[in-house]
């Protein structure tokens, strides 16, 4: 079975497929190898533009990295069901911090999609599916477009990484609009994720944080949910730690929200988070450890819902991925009629380097960069356009900034005239 690290039946017994547990060979170690050889000329530069040994990557595309957004779509699944909207706004702000929880000591980077790239992903136990497409190379966007098996949900938008090298950290902003779309309450929903940073880039364990403000909308309500994600500090008290408050439309705090955004989120009234906040200050170091554990039990305080999965903890050998992320680049005889021939799951060099061939993924990475300026060449000489097929430009119908929407038609499985990207 291609792309597979387990062998035998992918059917259990009740008729839901069983995905693999291990990919075909673990990561390569990078200890011996300089990142500073690679990126000592690129301080402050954009780092999309730059072409990285493979050895720092991760057996993903970007695309198939945006699609860990929906590892908790149980959290999506609940706010449709809830008849209150501030338990459906714990429950997006849950499912928003979760989207960055599998990030957690993630270090490789995703290789960078083909213009035209592709990827799908149908989950039928999880109750979505899901398409996205690189619809620009310089700059670089990827679009994406989920919706719920039962309608019950739509959740879409365009990301824009921006990647820049500061001397012992790479910073990734982001940038792009979040939306998502609940039909049976007739709501609507955006927000923008917050930076991501890798540190002791150069020596050193590498880390990770996020950090920044995050504001999500209730376009329908008017109520607001405003997350602060902490940077780390001197000391490092702050590492993980998100926190903020649900408002209502005339921006009267309803509900306050805590938690560290690689375990869980925990929500309680503003007074006893107020209260809190206002004590913990007069604490020694050492006291107000036991404040926060003391805060974290609080009685008064109710979880929202853990945001990351564990299980990412056996796989450490595999990229740090989490259950989740592993399944992403299976592959089997059945889906592989079924796929587009754009599908990041065709693309040779992250086959090989999920494979273990360290020298065909670097040797496929090269010929594929290489395709894509000889064809983008072509382009400019014969005045032809590239054609985006499966998403367009167009205002965000809620924001009205920029963004990019889905066309339709990619379900119905006819993909004519697709073009040989690989």
């Amino acid at each position: 079975m291609s792309g597979d690290g387990s062998q035998g039946d992918k059917t259990q017994c009740n008729g839901v497929k069983k995905h693999r547990s291990a990919l075909p060979a673990a990561m390569f170690s990078r200890n011996n190898v300089s990142m500073w050889s690679v990126l000592k000329k690129c301080i402050g530069m954009e780092l999309s533009k730059i072409t990285m040994p493979v050895i720092f990557n991760e057996p993903l595309s970007f695309l198939q990295r945006l699609t860990e957004y929906m590892e908790h779509t149980y959290l999506v699944q609940k706010t449709s069901a809830s008849q209150d909207s501030i338990h459906r706004m714990k429950c997006v702000a849950a499912f928003a911090v979760s989207a960055v929880a599998s990030q957690w000591e993630r270090t490789g980077k995703p290789f960078n999609p083909l213009l035209g790239e592709t990827y799908e992903l149908l989950r039928s136990d999880l109750g979505f599916r899901w398409v996205s497409e690189q619809v620009s190379h310089h700059p670089p966007v990827s679009a994406f477009h989920a919706e719920g098996i039962k309608s019950n949900f739509m959740f879409h938008g365009s990301i824009y990484p921006k990647l820049k090298f500061w001397g012992k950290c790479v910073e990734a902003e982001p940038r792009g609009i979040i939306t998502l779309e609940l039909p049976l309450h007739n709501e609507a929903y955006t927000w923008t994720n917050p930076t991501c940073c890798v540190h002791n880039i150069i020596m050193g364990q590498l880390w990770i944080e996020q950090y920044g403000n995050v504001e999500i909308i209730n376009h329908k309500t008017g109520e607001r949910c405003r997350l602060t994600f902490k940077p780390c500090g001197i000391f490092g008290k702050e590492l993980h730690k998100v926190e903020g408050y649900i408002l209502d439309k005339s921006k009267r705090k309803i509900c306050a929200l805590y938690g560290k955004w690689t375990e869980c989120l925990y929500s309680v009234d503003p007074a006893t988070f107020g209260a809190h906040r206002k004590s913990d200050t007069k604490r020694s170091e050492k006291d107000r450890k036991g404040s926060t554990q003391y805060m974290y039990k609080n009685k008064y305080a109710c979880c929202v819902a853990y945001c990351h999965s564990f299980s990412f903890l056996s796989f450490c050998q595999y990229y740090a991925f989490t259950s989740f992320a592993l399944q992403l680049n299976e592959l089997d005889a059945e889906m592989e009629r079924a796929l587009p021939q754009t599908d990041c799951r065709l693309r040779p060099d992250i086959r090989a380097l999920e494979n273990g061939d360290i020298d065909a993924a670097s040797a496929e990475k090269n010929r594929l960069e290489e395709k894509q300026r000889t064809a983008r060449k072509h382009r400019s000489k014969s005045d032809e356009e590239w054609k985006i097929r499966w998403f367009h430009q167009g205002p965000n119908p809620y924001t009205g900034a920029p963004d990019w929407l889905y066309t339709g038609g990619y379900w119905d499985r006819n993909y004519s005239h697709l073009p040989d990207i690989y």
